[in-house]
């Protein structure tokens, strides 16, 4: 079985962080994991201090990338074979991380959690957004991805290293987009997501509107010319 770490980024997220964290463990303690406290301002950080989890305590907001990055570069660092992100707030199930992990040996080299895979998307404001992004990444790379704003993926060593070493990689569907023009493998595993069960989400419908706007420009033009270190080996050390 490959090294994994899971890697939960967290703001202002007491409400749900010792039930994510606590289910994590409980269902699949051969999994690795570490939550980055993205410098919140509640008690996310005391209460993992309190349960004794693998904390990385950022002294300040990164927002959702910086946090990411964080927790790649400590999986680089300490010789995991893969990397998963696994939201703080409860939506994403871990139950789906085996299935996952079998398209990842199979050849891909990023894993997608679909929820629309076999399911059709609702036909809401915010599914309108996802159809944009998704015609977006095909007008762009010839690729179909069904659910491209899923925050629940899974990198194998290669994506891990590239994440951990270039600057401006967030866990975003232009970076994805970006990674297959590269050549990377990207496949989609369906699952279903959780309902956030406490504590409120800092995407407002205003907030995703402009999210969904950004990420198509960003792939139609932006992508073009992103910079890309392939060359530089990561280097191997442990802390």
């Amino acid at each position: 079985m490959p090294r994994l770490l899971i890697v939960i980024p967290a703001y202002n997220e007491e409400e749900n962080i010792v039930r994510v964290v606590d289910d994590l463990t409980r269902r699949f303690p051969q999994y690795d994991y570490v939550v980055v406290n993205d410098g919140s301002r509640d008690k996310t950080a005391a209460l993992c201090r309190a349960h004794g989890y693998r904390l990385i305590d950022l002294p300040v907001n990164l927002g959702l990338a910086g946090a990411f990055q964080t927790g790649l570069r400590y999986a680089a660092d300490n010789g995991y074979d893969c990397a998963m992100q696994l939201d703080a707030d409860g939506q994403h199930r871990p139950e789906y991380i085996p299935a996952m992990l079998e398209e990842l040996e199979d050849g891909a080299d990023i894993v997608i959690g679909s929820r629309f895979l076999t399911v059709k998307k609702p036909k809401t404001l915010r599914m309108v957004g996802s159809y944009i992004i998704s015609w977006s990444i095909r007008l762009t790379t010839g690729r179909a991805i069904c659910d491209p704003t899923s925050g629940m993926r899974l990198f194998n060593r290669a994506m891990v290293e590239e994440f951990a070493q270039n600057l401006n990689y967030g866990p975003e569907p232009d970076t994805i987009s970006y990674l297959i023009k590269n050549g990377a493998a990207v496949k989609e595993v369906q699952v279903e997501m959780g309902e956030r069960i406490a504590g409120h989400s800092y995407l407002t419908m205003m907030k995703s509107v402009q999210y969904m706007v950004k990420m198509a420009i960003s792939i139609l033009l932006i992508q073009w010319f992103r910079k890309r270190d392939t060359e530089t080996p990561y280097p191997e050390r442990s802390l």
